[in-house]
């Protein structure tokens, strides 16, 4: 199981129209069952840390790659994702492994 992060560095006063669009885009992908559970949040400034930052993330059993043959990328994801790009300085993705109880040290 792992933890993916996808982390957008918004152009300033942005952050919060791509936390909307970067929830939207990974309805999409709930919607067509290609992802599960997800959170969105952002810091426009308002709190400690990183300002005008916005973080996706959600947790899959695997890692796959966006260019697999069975990969069907919703179409309004597309484009969600090329108004994204419009209005972010950079983005990146982290991958970390959740510690499940099997994994655990005994």
């Amino acid at each position: 199981m792992f933890h993916i992060k996808r982390v957008f560095k918004a152009k300033a006063g942005q952050s919060r129209k791509v936390a909307t669009l970067a929830y939207q885009a990974a309805e999409t992908y709930n919607g067509a069952g290609q992802r599960g559970e997800f959170s969105v949040y952002f810091n426009p400034g308002t709190t400690p840390g990183e300002k005008d930052i916005v973080v996706l993330q959600w947790a899959d059993e695997a890692l796959k790659s966006v260019f697999r043959g069975e990969n069907d990328i919703p179409s309004r994801s597309l484009e969600i994702w090329k108004e994204l790009m419009t209005l972010t300085e950079e983005n990146w993705i982290e991958f970390n492994e959740l510690l499940t109880p099997d994994k655990m040290v005994k």
